[in-house]
């Protein structure tokens, strides 16, 4: 077991005065067999009233309510200790049927697992598809595990990471065309590929423990595909790796735009900024 802090700060300035609607925060951590929350502290300026819940995918939602006061500054500032056990990753096993690919999804798990798949009827990206042809064609014998990998690495290998300010994820085609991309893009890339080869994706979005990293972090995304036996599995293209110990998930959604860390309104004739700063380090 390791032990690790994050800590995230988000601040909203505002040109003028204003009034702020209510607020979805998703910061606090996931927690399962692999990932414990020991403490979590949540401050907020304004004064803030916080109501708590689980949403459809069991990710913890804080919304924030505030007065009618004006003000220029929205300050979110969490810090939380993680206590890590997915110390190996590698540690799973497949079921038998979905080992190699191609397979198919046990009937009682395709209807669960249907949002989070390609609609039979939806066609793919022409694009995608020959990029997919790339790395894997029909006949080829393959492990589905490998399969995986080599479509994360590829996206490492061939694709330059840069941060982008600006809200939204980019289509894989966008992608794919300029060779670049932020972490949810790539993320969002992986996805796309894996639910053309008909398997079940969803968008992560959390932190990343990277600790020769030299400037003040951002959150980070990546990709999570679900193999019978195994459950979901993490893939991370931006690093070309399964997800492991340094990967801390807050919230998953079957649509990367679905889980933003903070979201909400404001009223009033102000231009605002934003500052992000996300510090993860070992207790």
């Amino acid at each position: 077991m390791q032990c690790y802090r994050i800590v995230h700060h988000t601040y909203y300035n505002f040109s003028a005065g204003v009034t702020l609607g209510g607020h979805e925060l998703l910061l606090r951590p996931r927690e399962d067999h692999t990932q414990r929350i020991q403490s979590f502290t949540l401050r907020i300026r304004p004064d803030a009233s916080l109501l708590w819940h689980r949403d459809v995918e069991g990710n913890s939602v804080a919304v924030a309510t505030f007065g009618a006061t004006a003000v220029q500054q929205l300050a979110i500032e969490s810090e939380v200790v993680i206590q890590q056990y997915n110390e190996d990753p590698l540690d799973f096993i497949v079921a038998d049927y979905a080992v190699n690919f191609p397979f198919r999804y046990q009937p009682e798990d395709a209807v669960l697992l249907a949002p989070y798949r390609r609609a039979e009827r939806s066609p793919v990206d022409s694009e995608l598809q020959v990029w997919i042809q790339g790395l894997w064609r029909e006949g080829e014998a393959i492990q589905t595990y490998a399969l995986l990998l080599r479509m994360a690495q590829h996206i490492n290998a061939t694709c330059t990471y840069r941060v982008r300010e600006e809200p939204g994820v980019q289509t894989a085609r966008k992608t794919l065309s300029s060779g670049a991309g932020s972490c949810r893009d790539f993320a969002f890339l992986f996805m796309q590929g894996a639910q053309s080869l008909g398997l079940a994706a969803r968008f992560v979005s959390g932190y990343l423990h990277a600790p020769y990293a030299t400037e003040i972090g951002s959150t980070h995304a990546w990709a999570e595909i679900y193999l019978p036996g195994a459950g979901w599995l993490g893939f991370d293209p931006t690093i070309g790796d399964i997800v492991g110990a340094d990967h801390f998930p807050v919230a998953v959604a079957h649509l990367p735009e679905s889980v933003p860390p903070v979201s909400g309104t404001f009223r009033g004739a102000a231009q605002s900024t934003l500052e992000v700063g996300v510090w993860v380090s070992r207790c």
